[in-house]
């Protein structure tokens, strides 16, 4: 394998075989040796081929790459090739031979070759695709062409038999054959980024030529296009797909098969395909692709259906979001995320007065993390017209503590309020309250309800125990989850029950000849965080303080469970239980909790009447935003609930998992190189 690849576990699954980096030194030899391209690196694993008699596959980026361009974005599809690779027109590559070939490749997928050709049209997909749309005019009583640029040095220009004069004369050439037109000049995307330089770069506007530089969307601007010029650029096939007339002045992978007007000849291309069937062979074919919400080898679809996400969730951001007061590892987390459709990444002030300087404007959003936004922060707003956004850990988090900032996999996003806070309307609140679910979302919600219930899923995903050895003598057992009694949730929604230990009388008042058991939270029990009892003012009430049992463990164990606010109450309907609430929580309310505090401000809000599974719906799939961190992008609650499951076995089995939850000075160790890492990017 060439020594500078990475993501070998995704190239892993798109081979669906191990994949491991390959030393001189390595005693076995290898069933093959994986290149990039025809790279320079590709080079040295030919000799190294060569001497141990095992042959070359070629790897490369397919032709739906990723969201972003950049070696952050993973490859979401990859070209494997073991006869040459395709943008190499001096000798044959395993999609040449496959369109040379008598092969029907349109048997039994032409509906889907079809639909995905729509499907990429509709949503003007590309092999990146985080530009924003273009959105200007252009002069329709003239004709307008496309000239398309390619980053320099690129080796699809130098093995399709071109160069840089070659763009210099399909310029010249693309003037002269339409010396009405205006034409366009469109650089590359590593070029918009300012990674490379391009081969046209010092190309100057005037009246007949438009030069874009900026990002953007490469298919909102062929749609216009009445002719498009390349070298050897897959935009060129894109425009094909577009039914647009394409000159080709190199020989990329489509030119020579009679779908296009060539300047070069390629002697091998002997056949005559068609648009269609180009697209199945490069596209359906030829490809592989990655399933972006399991790991694993998935289809184009899979691929068209995650970038139609990302598109979707980055729509909900304006241009402008402006983050308040975050820390370091907070503006690490949210950057990504807040990046809008328009290519947009969010601003950060250190405080209101710094946000200011930055000019909000009506329809900029001033992004604030939990609780009440400062006075300051509300009062920009108002004098701006620019909206607030409060942002907060979702409710399946992570494997591991936030307090010991470990990265979450879900936030969400209210610009009503936050769901902790009873004393407004949170989108939370207004969704369940308003929101018709179909049977569908109740489907999928039943199953994430019961995947969450087998795995044994919590927020912060811990605790692996078995069950709880209690001896409760026939006596109902009644659990009390301690809470952080600083936590706002604490503060906002409670009254006279406020803190654990009156937590621990009013349930033992309730019950006074039950089993009650204590059992403490983890950030609490960790040193984290306020709000540990001692074990003589705990026992006054508990029969029993559990450390050691997993709060699920406990759930299962109990008959009842008594919360002012914890999310360990919204695990116990989770899993059919019995459930009395002091406090306001989001799950309280809607007729599936005994509510103490019925004169609450926000339980008197909370008229309908829920089932769990519209419950689940509304607080699981469609309030938080799921991130995938490996593959920088939005993706679902029943991925995220895969990869906890999968994270916590993993480090489970190498008994690592105890040592993320215990020893303070290990914690603090990890959590310095997070605050170091954080400053670093």
């Amino acid at each position: 394998m060439s020594f500078g690849m990475r993501d070998l576990d995704i190239y892993a699954a798109l081979l669906e075989t191990p994949v491991a980096r390959w030393q001189p030194w390595h005693g076995a030899v290898p069933a093959s040796l994986l290149a990039w391209g025809r790279k320079p690196s590709a080079r040295r694993v030919e000799r190294a081929s060569r001497r141990l008699g095992c042959p070359v596959i070629r790897l490369e980026d397919g032709f739906l790459r990723s969201y972003g361009t950049g070696a952050q974005y993973p490859p979401l599809s990859l070209v494997v090739d073991e006869v040459g690779i395709y943008y190499d027109s001096t000798s044959p590559s395993a999609l040449e031979e496959l369109l040379n070939s008598g092969t029907d490749l349109l048997a039994d997928i032409a509906g889907d070759v079809e639909r995905a050709r729509r499907r990429i049209l509709t949503l003007r997909l590309s092999k990146y695709n985080h530009a924003p749309d273009w959105r200007g005019e252009l002069d329709m009583t003239r004709r307008n062409v496309l000239v398309v640029d390619q980053t320099f040095g690129d080796l699809s220009v130098s093995l399709g038999g071109a160069d840089a004069g070659t763009f210099s004369a399909m310029l010249a050439a693309a003037r002269a054959e339409h010396p009405d037109a205006i034409v366009h000049v469109k650089t590359h995307p590593e070029v918009s980024s300012g990674r490379k330089r391009g081969y046209l770069t010092q190309v100057t506007p005037d009246a007949n030529t438009r030069v874009w530089r900026e990002a953007i969307n490469p298919l909102s601007l062929i749609e216009h296009m009445d002719h498009v010029y390349v070298v050897t650029s897959t935009l060129g096939f894109e425009a094909l797909l577009a039914d647009k007339p394409v000159t080709c002045f190199g020989l990329p992978w489509y030119a020579g098969w009679g779908a296009t007007d060539d300047r070069q000849v390629c002697s091998r291309r002997t056949r005559r395909r068609s648009i269609p069937e180009l697209f199945a062979a490069a596209y359906f074919r030829y490809a592989r692709y990655l399933d972006p919400l399991s790991h694993t080898r998935g289809t184009l679809f899979d691929v068209l259906d995650w970038l139609e996400r990302q598109r979707t969730m980055a729509a909900r951001w304006p241009d402008r979001t402006i983050c308040v007061g975050f820390n370091h590892l907070r503006r690490q987390v949210v950057r990504p995320m807040l990046t809008s459709a328009h290519g947009q990444q969010p601003l950060f002030a250190r405080d209101a007065q710094t946000a200011a300087g930055l000019d909000p404007q009506p329809g900029d959003r001033l992004i604030v993390w939990g609780g009440e936004p400062a006075p300051a922060v509300r009062s920009l707003a108002r004098r701006t017209g620019a909206g607030i956004v409060r942002v907060e850990d979702g409710f399946v988090r992570s494997v591991g503590l936030g307090s010991d900032l470990v990265p979450p996999l879900s936030l969400v996003f209210d610009t009503r309020g936050i769901y902790f806070d009873p004393g407004s309307v949170s989108d939370l609140e207004h969704l369940l309250n308003t929101h018709e679910f179909d049977a569908g979302e109740l489907a999928r919600a039943r199953a994430v309800r019961e995947t969450i219930v087998a795995h044994g899923i919590t927020k912060y995903n811990l605790e692996l125990s078995p069950a709880a050895c209690w001896h409760p003598c026939g006596a109902p057992v009644v659990l009390v989850p301690g809470q952080v009694e600083d936590d706002a949730s604490i503060r906002l929604g409670c009254g006279e029950v406020n803190g654990n230990l009156t937590l621990l009388r009013a349930a033992r008042q309730a019950h006074p000849d039950a089993f009650l058991v204590y059992k403490p939270h983890p950030d609490v029990r960790s040193g984290n965080r306020p709000g540990r009892l001692a074990q003589r003012a705990a026992r006054a009430y508990a029969d029993h303080v559990e450390t050691e049992a997993s709060v699920l463990a406990c759930i299962a164990a109990s008959d009842v469970v008594h919360t002012m606010t914890s999310l360990a109450g919204f695990d116990a309907l989770l899993r059919g239980k019995r459930v009395v609430v002091y406090g306001q929580p989001f799950y309280a309310g809607w007729g599936l909790t005994e509510d103490v505090m019925s004169d609450g401000v926000a339980l008197t809000r909370r008229r309908r009447r829920l089932t769990l599974d519209e419950l689940v719906a509304g607080v699981l799939l469609r309030y938080p935003i799921y991130w995938d961190p490996r593959l920088r992008g939005y993706t679902t609650c029943e991925a995220v609930l895969r990869h906890i499951v999968a994270t916590r076995d993993s480090l489970q089995a190498r008994g690592a998992l105890k040592r993320l939850r215990d020893g303070y000075v290990r914690r603090q160790l990890r959590k310095a190189r997070h605050w170091l890492r954080a400053w670093w990017q």
